[in-house]
């Protein structure tokens, strides 16, 4: 899958009709407070944006949104509520690549992509490797390096087995042959703080989650996982800059459980494609380091079927489950 740059706002918009008609029947829905489940803890790099998108979309459609932390099990406590929950547009939850694809691909889940309705993708998060910033390694040659003269004690955090920072860590072994330890974590939080103290040495997570400890020099960033440079980030070269052919990511967006009105969802788009496109949350998602890439309902589930295929053909190749 082609990736686009990772700032861009996509140009292909919603219907303009199809807008327009749910604008006027804006007045049979939303009636009561939206529930917004992240499947992920508080402090992480999708709790921050689903909080500022909430902010936004509670102007837009003029009922108040509810964030609800279901973390745990890499996802699939928090998606797994959702996919049950009732289809009437009053549950929505963000979606993470690749957890919600992978989870289900390599064990039994109470869900799969089937069970829900891709309303809008927000952002596309370059992966990363973090150390401390006093670490010795630099950049990813110098992990490399350090990986081969002694085996499995490199360790490094991830958000869990069959995410995207776990993945990453994988291509990167299969393609430098080296061997390091996985310790995972239940969210992108307590991977940070497990680097910062010393429990581990790497923290696998994205580019925006761990951008403003770099910045502050609390933890040093050994390269982006992107095609090109993201320009909040322009002075890290990307993998492939490196010598690594890597490129990995984690896309966020919006879904319902499958089911819901089509006029509930596109009106969901519509207020999501209105705050992407507003200065205030732009300025707001520049600061806080989310990488912004816009996809309607459509493009949305053709990319996350996409993914998925790309997904089932790399587990049967070479299975992530340790």
């Amino acid at each position: 899958m082609k990736r686009r740059h990772l700032l861009s706002v996509a140009t292909a918009a919603l219907p303009g009709a199809a807008l327009a008609q749910s604008g006027a029947q804006s007045g049979a829905w939303p009636q009561r407070p939206i529930n917004m489940i992240v499947a992920f803890p508080a402090g992480g790099g999708t709790d921050v944006a689903a909080r500022t998108v909430a902010r936004f979309l509670e102007r837009e459609l003029g009922q108040p949104i509810v964030v609800n932390n279901r973390g745990g099990a890499a996802g699939d406590i928090g998606w797994t509520e959702m996919a049950r929950s009732q289809p009437d547009g009053y549950t929505i939850g963000f979606i993470n690549t690749p957890n919600v694809l992978t989870n289900p691909i390599e064990r039994r889940t109470s869900y799969s992509l089937d069970n829900f309705a891709p309303i809008a993708n927000i952002v596309d998060d370059p992966s990363s490797f973090f150390v401390k910033g006093d670490s010795p390694l630099r950049n990813v040659a110098d992990l490399v390096a350090y990986a081969r003269a002694n085996p499995d004690s490199a360790t490094y955090g991830t958000t869990g087995i069959g995410s995207d920072d776990h993945l990453a860590a994988l291509a990167l072994e299969r393609v430098a042959g080296i061997k390091l330890t996985h310790v995972p974590f239940t969210g992108a939080a307590p991977v940070r703080t497990a680097v910062l103290g010393g429990q581990i040495m790497i923290g696998s997570m994205n580019m925006g989650e761990g951008i403003a400890d770099m910045r502050n020099g609390q933890l040093r960033p050994l390269g982006q996982m992107s095609e090109t440079r993201w320009s909040e980030a322009a002075e890290v070269p990307t993998f492939r800059e490196q010598g690594f052919d890597l490129v990995q990511s984690s896309m966020r967006g919006l879904a319902a459980p499958a089911g819901v009105p089509a006029e509930v969802r596109t009106r969901l788009a519509q207020a999501t494609e209105a705050t992407i496109r507003n200065p205030e949350f732009r300025r707001l998602a520049a600061q806080q380091a989310l990488p912004l890439r816009f996809l309607g309902p459509d493009e949305y589930a053709t990319v996350l079927r996409e993914e998925r295929g790309r997904l089932e053909a790399l587990w049967r190749a070479h299975p992530w489950k340790e």
